[in-house]
Order: C-alpha cells, then sequence, then structure tokens
C-alpha cells in the first residue's frame, strides 16, 4: 500500500514539475522601471473612480433582502 502511494506521489510530482511555469527576469533598465511606476501612477490620478473599484462583487446578505434587519430595530 505505501509502495503504491509512493509511486503515485512520486508521479504527481513529475507531472507537477513539467507544468510548472517559471516567470521571466523583467529585462528593463531601472530608468525604464520608474518611468513606467511614473505613467502608472499619473493614470490612477487622472481617473480615481476606476482604481477604488472594488475587485469582487458586492455579497448581498438574504437576511437585509427580506427586511429582518428592519424588524430587529424596533
Amino acid at each position: 500500500m505505501d509502495k503504491r502511494l509512493a509511486k503515485r506521489h512520486k508521479r504527481q510530482v513529475a507531472r507537477a514539475k513539467a507544468h510548472a511555469k517559471t516567470s521571466e527576469p523583467d529585462l528593463r533598465t531601472p530608468e525604464q522601471i520608474e518611468a513606467d511606476r511614473e505613467a502608472s501612477q499619473a493614470r490612477a490620478a487622472m481617473n480615481p473612480s476606476k482604481v477604488s473599484m472594488p475587485s469582487r462583487p458586492a455579497r448581498h446578505n438574504a437576511a437585509v433582502q427580506q427586511g429582518s434587519a428592519a424588524r430587529t430595530a424596533t
């Protein structure tokens, strides 16, 4: 039983290594990186509404939708 699990684990690790993605190095110069940062900050300052938007949708609470919150206020 342990041999079978060990072999299975070994195969899973080998597959994971084969599918692993390595990140590419950043080949930009420090000046280019700084210029890109400044440009990004300038774009964010021009349109702050898009930057401050939440990245996930708001969660809807079923209790609030049914009006039970108003009943608890009494």
